[in-house]
């Protein structure tokens, strides 16, 4: 009977030592992945941003391309040179609601 504990404690015991050592793997793969993906989320941050800044050198790229007289991008000007009015005459509306 005493034999048969010691071979249950004994194998009792490996499987605790083979459970504690794929928690470490695991928690080492867990440490690693998450580093890996906050470097990811800042990169994609990064490049976010980037592209952001792009789109909008690109828009002003057109808007200069419009305001120099390129014939492609009339459409554009008349547009912006609209939505400039539009946004002026909110202004004044704005002004002569409060009093001024």
């Amino acid at each position: 009977m005493l034999k048969d504990l010691e071979n249950n404690f004994s194998e009792l015991e490996k499987k605790i030592l083979s459970i504690s050592k794929s928690y470490k793997s695991i928690s080492e793969k867990y440490s690693e992945l998450s580093k890996e993906h906050e470097e990811l989320k800042n990169r994609y941050d990064e490049e976010r941003k980037k592209n952001q800044v792009l789109a909008e050198e690109q828009k002003n790229i057109k808007l200069y391309s419009a305001i120099s007289g390129n014939p492609d991008h009339n459409r554009l000007m008349k547009n912006h040179i609209n939505r400039l009015i539009k946004e002026v005459d909110q202004c004044i509306a704005e002004l002569q609601n409060s009093g001024l």
